[in-house]
């Protein structure tokens, strides 16, 4: 019973059983890889623009350019700073989703 109960759902024929029930336990190893692909990937995304725009600097080899790269990188660090907010909660409300989910699998 238990846990392990939610594996197998009721209702489910016993020849789709040896198929059911390793895509269940698939599945509760890729919600959480996948939200820390989606952090992981919306950090380095928001760093790469940044290196980029500061990296203009050096590769036009000159400093007429430094201003507006500089400003751009400002603001994109700014909108890097929104976007890290937005998926702390997305993070939580996930988190907290799946959880309960797996507490209260018949909600």
């Amino acid at each position: 019973g238990g846990y392990l109960k939610h594996l197998a759902p009721g209702g489910v024929p016993w020849f789709l059983l040896p198929i059911m029930v390793p895509i269940e336990i698939l599945g509760l190893f890729t919600k959480p890889f996948a939200l820390a692909m989606r952090l992981f990937a919306n950090m380095v995304a928001g760093h790469t623009v940044i290196y980029a725009l500061l990296g203009l600097i050096i590769v036009l080899g000159t400093v007429l350019v430094a201003p507006l790269s500089i400003a751009m990188a400002v603001a994109i660090n700014l909108l890097e700073l929104f976007v890290a907010f937005l998926q702390a909660y997305i993070f939580t409300m996930l988190s907290a989703l799946f959880i309960g989910m797996s507490a209260h699998p018949e909600h």
